[in-house]
């Protein structure tokens, strides 16, 4: 069996560098803020992963604008949407723009794709809330679009399942914009946990076998977390990495 290890450092052994940011929140104000250092990402990572609220409020003219920002890139970008992208209810044209400058869009599917000599296997989601042990959520209250989003993290959750299972590589990475632990969402309010994340989601992590979990959405949260079943987690919100993207090396080890 093949196991990954994930940490902020280089490696002598083959691995593969995974750069990741969300939360860009992509409007006039930002324009331009990334684009210098993702030109250099291949500097530092063999791929890039984007977990969602990639523009402030789901407008056209804001993924204009994260177009120009991540065009041409010299590495892979690998994405999922986040609850802001779809604010107009426009996703789908968000999606389908980011589709057409060569960004590979995850919504319950995956990709392999073969970097360095090793094959990495992504399956994406968006996610939603649901709560946690402890924190639970209230699926049944409030307005109708808070009772959606209670109830797609545990839907989310079969789908990045069924996509970790369509994998055979010897690295997998979830990528998903809500947060599959509690771990890092440590910083927020306690009370505002259900909204912020699921378990199922872990769950499905765990169950699919993932390598890394990567998540944003929780501003005030924390990096570094893990799952129930020891799977590395990681918030990339920009606002708590404070970079461009955060790296990490995947390194397949053999067990014996």
């Amino acid at each position: 069996m093949w196991l990954a290890d994930a940490m902020p450092a280089e490696s002598a052994q083959p691995s593969i560098r995974i750069a990741a940011v969300a939360d860009t929140h992509m409007r006039d104000a930002v324009a331009g803020r990334f684009r210098p250092e993702l030109l250099r990402v291949d500097e530092h990572a063999d791929v890039l992963l984007l977990a969602g609220d990639l523009t402030e409020g789901g407008r056209l003219a804001e993924a204009d604008l994260l177009c120009a920002e991540i065009a041409d890139l010299p590495v892979p970008v690998v994405a999922v949407l986040g609850n802001h992208d779809h604010d107009h209810k426009l996703g789908f044209r968000i999606s389908a723009q980011l589709s057409g400058i060569g960004v590979h869009m995850l919504e319950g599917t995956a990709i392999t794709l073969e970097l360095n000599g090793i094959q990495l296997g992504i399956a994406g989601v968006m996610g939603g809330s649901g709560g946690f042990p402890g924190y639970p959520g209230t699926p049944d209250e409030g307005t109708e679009e808070h009772r959606a989003r209670m109830r797609r993290g545990p839907l989310d959750a079969l789908l990045l399942r069924q996509a970790l299972d369509t994998l055979e590589t010897e690295i997998r990475v979830a990528l998903m914009h809500f947060s599959p632990v509690v771990d890092t969402l440590i910083g927020e309010p306690p009370k505002i946990f259900p909204g912020l994340g699921c378990h199922a989601l872990g769950d499905a992590v765990d169950a699919g076998r993932a390598s890394l979990a990567v998540h944003g959405h929780a501003h005030g949260g924390t990096e570094i977390g893990c799952t129930a079943g020891g799977v590395p987690v990681r918030n990339v919100s920009y606002p708590v990495i404070g970079r461009p993207y955060a790296v990490y090396d995947l390194i397949p080890v053999q067990s014996a």
